[in-house]
């Protein structure tokens, strides 16, 4: 098997690379080629990449390239985790939301808006290349804004595209740890979109322990920040165990006071986390992993992405959280509406499981972000400077019409998008 790796310039590669050497039983994949367009960065990870695999995995031929064509090539599985615009465009971003009293987050706030217009042509542009050179590939997508990325690849560009990210894993680790178990032994009932999650039910071994963990709160849900704390009345009133990224638009305030400030964006903290990993990756007497990669953040990467590429592979029938088409799964919301939640993974690619309705105490959130992303999916797909406008008026962290024009107008200038 052929694993291409769009964005393989990437500082987190090495990670991944790691966890296929752990899974190459299961995976046998033969041949990974690392895909960028950054020559310099491509090649400081590239080599690092080939000694790293030549200690750990011989058997598996690393390379890295350029040319799309060539890393495309007659491919099973394709990763993406590309950056448009590098972490400099995050900063700016992020910062300028900041000065305008908006959440700068870069998937769940405005900045995630921009990311995801100035990356979604991009993939499906790489989609394109794909119905020539691999036709029969899997596309497991990274890229950030996971769930919006994930909803324009599958009805614009490549049906099977099944999207990622680690938070779910990270909240099913953080049960088990706080009740003592195997993770692998946790089951989450789990409702939402791509950042946007509730947990309706813990259960262990289908042991019903959803009580037990509201009333101990979750590790997951603490910080060493008081203010970015959830009260007690307001997690037991909500009755569910939630995603992390949902602070920001319960203590959206709060949040919004620490960012402002916080020193350094998390932009700037990156790019000084990875230039010390490009450096470790440049020395020629280096072939493990570094330590500094636990500070890159993405933790678990690697993980439930091979975990998903062997359950396809393999045709388990597990179940995984995955971001998918709803496809009726979920009631309250269309079902071409992309949206994290459990399925049956299987070499026929991702089955939601039945939903139903969420309750009313949080489906208006979840119905206003939604129809944010789906007008961003099209104001993407479109090229539409309205239906831009339209996407940042309706997030719900953006409060007025004037601002998000405000903020649309900065996104263009400052990335050169073209807009009709």
């Amino acid at each position: 098997m052929k694993l291409c790796v769009i964005g393989g310039g990437s500082t987190y590669t090495p990670e991944l690379l790691g966890g296929l050497a752990e899974k190459k039983a299961e995976i046998p994949i033969k041949e990974v080629v690392l895909l960028d367009i950054d020559k310099e960065r491509l090649r400081d990870v590239g080599e690092f990449a080939v000694r790293m695999m030549a200690n750990i995995a011989p058997e598996i031929e690393i390379s890295y390239t350029l040319d799309r064509n060539k890393a495309l090539q007659d491919a099973d599985f394709v990763i993406t985790q590309i950056r448009v615009g590098h972490q400099i465009a995050r900063h700016d971003d992020s910062l300028f939301c900041i000065q305008n009293g908006v959440i700068g987050q870069e998937t769940t706030g405005a900045a995630g808006f921009a990311k995801a217009m100035r990356t979604i042509p991009v993939l499906l542009d790489y989609a394109k290349d794909m119905e020539k050179l691999c036709p029969n590939a899997w596309l497991i997508n990274f890229t950030n804004p996971s769930g919006i990325v994930t909803e324009a690849l599958i009805r614009f560009g490549w049906e099977k595209t099944i999207g990622l990210c680690n938070a779910p894993i990270g909240m099913q680790k953080g049960v088990a740890h706080q009740l003592g178990v195997e993770t692998l032994d946790v089951q989450l009932d789990y409702v939402g979109l791509n950042h946007l999650g509730w947990v309706r039910k813990v259960a262990v071994k289908g042991e019903d322990r959803t009580k037990e963990v509201l009333e101990n709160l979750s590790p997951y849900n603490a910080t060493n920040i008081p203010e970015l704390d959830y009260d007690p009345v307001f997690y037991h009133a909500l009755g569910a165990y939630l995603n992390g990224y949902l602070r920001y638009y319960y203590l959206e305030e709060e949040m919004l006071e620490h960012l402002k400030r916080e020193p350094k964006t998390r932009a700037q903290v990156v790019m000084e986390v990875e230039e010390e990993l490009l450096s470790y990756y440049r020395d020629k007497l280096n072939n493990t992993k570094p330590e500094a990669l636990s500070k890159r953040g993405g933790a678990y990467y690697s993980h439930v992405a091979l975990s998903l590429i062997s359950a396809i592979y393999n045709d388990k029938n597990e179940v995984h959280i995955v971001n998918t088409l709803n496809k009726g799964a979920l009631l309250d919301l269309s079902e071409d509406a992309a949206i994290e939640t459990p399925a049956v993974i299987n070499k026929t690619g991702a089955h939601p499981l039945v939903a139903g309705h969420v309750d009313l105490s949080f489906r208006g959130l979840l119905q206003h972000v939604k129809a944010y992303e789906q007008l961003t999916v099209e104001a993407a797909v479109n090229s539409s400077y309205n239906k831009a406008l339209l996407a940042l008026c309706n997030h719900p962290l953006v409060h007025s019409a004037k601002k998000a024009k405000k903020l649309l107008d900065f996104f263009i200038e400052r990335h050169g998008l073209e807009l009709n």
